[in-house]
């Protein structure tokens, strides 16, 4: 990678993982929704497999709740897991200007919704179907666009899990979603090792991220830090749509 474009990587991901350091998540859609402006969507997503993959990893196995909650969660991981490889198809038969304007629609459909302070509720007894649904639809809309949220981090926070719990459960899903993303992008012949290795070296300025967001999350509101995220994130998510929409139809 020139150097330039190592520096602007590391930048970005120096901030997403800053992000998640604050409020606990944020890495892949941070960095995702950034690289697509700069990138094409299959690199977007191959230079965050990595850092994604270590940090999610890490957030999914502290918490002492896996257990409870891989007994609870299951139907919906599992579909959540296998059906990206199915969406990821999408990356070889559809025009990549559709997906970009997707992503930037789910990024803006997830930042509003988070500001307007919508929270779903889903009662015990609905889960034995609502699960695989949501996890069905997430799945495949990560296969096709690199993004984890929706409607997954949605459905999780409609669980009345503790913030304990909803992180370990987030980190749980962004894992597997991350690793069956690498798979699916391998399979496709859309990522080699040299994406890999970038991806590799994208880790430390993520890990450097979180370690100071960390520190900040101390010093700073964590209330205004979420809202100036999201309408951040709201305005990235609509200048990826548009812009997309607008390259499809010249």
């Amino acid at each position: 990678m020139p150097e330039m474009a190592t520096l602007m990587v590391a930048a970005v991901f120096l901030l997403a993982g800053t992000i998640k350091g604050v409020i606990g998540f944020g890495l892949p859609t941070v960095s995702l929704a950034i690289l697509t402006v700069a990138l094409d969507l299959p690199g977007a997503m191959a230079l965050l497999l990595v850092p994604s993959f270590a940090t999610n990893l890490w957030q999914a196995s502290i918490g002492g709740n896996a257990r409870q909650l891989i007994l609870r969660l299951w139907p919906f991981l599992l579909c959540a897991s296998l059906t990206v490889w199915i969406g990821a198809m999408a990356l070889i038969r559809v025009d990549m200007t559709l997906l970009s304007a997707l992503l930037g629609a789910l990024l803006m459909f997830y930042a509003a919704v988070s500001l307007a302070g919508v929270n779903l509720h889903i009662a015990v007894r609905w889960e034995g179907w609502s699960g695989p649904l949501a996890g069905l639809i997430n799945g495949l809309l990560t296969g096709m666009t690199g993004s984890f949220v929706v409607p997954g981090v949605m459905y999780l926070n409609g669980l009345g899990l503790s913030r304990g719990q909803f992180l370990q459960a987030m980190g749980m899903l962004f894992t597997l979603s991350t690793l069956m993303l690498a798979l699916a992008l391998g399979r496709y012949g859309l990522i080699g090792e040299a994406q890999l290795l970038d991806s590799t070296i994208a880790l430390l300025p993520a890990m450097a991220g979180v370690l100071l967001g960390q520190v900040l999350r101390a010093r700073i509101s964590e209330s205004v830090f979420r809202r100036t995220f999201f309408l951040s994130l709201l305005t990235l998510g609509a200048y990826i749509a548009f812009s997309s929409i607008r390259e499809f139809v010249r």
